[in-house]
């Protein structure tokens, strides 16, 4: 019964095999144009893929960034403090250790920030310019020339070649005009 049964099997899958089959000029026709449609779309999702990487990796360095200078620019006014603190301490003529304690420190502070980039803007003998300094006022000299720094309230710092804060200074208006003319 069992060799009955694979020979009808065996009749049926020959039966199958001489089925007529459809044109194979037109499969063929029809899988060359899905085959490249399927190319098409692989190609597309490459370069979709690395552009999502590109601007992810844009990004991630785009936030390292602003974390730095938030962070920079909330430590600048602790450097600012404490650059007065020990040019005071200097003044009094504290005792020698304890001046050579604070040095240091400072000395380590600003090896930090260079490790950054972080650099101070030249200010006092700089001619203005309004990208890099703040001008708080205008004041007469006899000898600094009009439109130079001759005074810096608060230090300006660069990270790299960006603005991070804007140097404070007091601009010459020039000598005074005496007679009213």
């Amino acid at each position: 019964m069992s060799e009955e049964k694979n020979e009808n099997v065996e009749a049926g899958e020959e039966a199958r095999e001489e089925e007529v089959l459809p044109d194979t000029e037109v499969i063929e026709e029809a899988s060359a144009v899905e085959e490249e449609s399927l190319r098409d779309q692989f190609v597309r999702l490459q370069a979709d893929f690395a552009n999502f990487r590109n601007r992810t990796q844009r990004e991630r360095v785009e936030l390292y960034q602003r974390a730095n200078e938030d962070l920079l620019l909330e430590l600048l006014p602790v450097l600012d403090h404490f650059e007065l603190g020990l040019e005071t301490a200097r003044k009094q003529e504290a005792d020698a250790a304890v001046l050579e304690g604070f040095s240091l420190v400072l000395d380590q502070f600003t090896s930090l920030l260079e490790r950054f980039k972080v650099t101070p803007i030249e200010a006092v003998g700089a001619v203005f310019d309004p990208h890099v300094h703040e001008a708080l006022t205008h004041m007469p000299s006899e000898e600094v020339a009009e439109g130079v720094c001759m005074n810096e309230v608060r230090k300006g710092y660069r990270m790299g070649e960006k603005l991070l804060r804007a140097a404070q200074v007091v601009v010459s208006s020039g000598a005074t005009v005496e007679g009213g003319e």
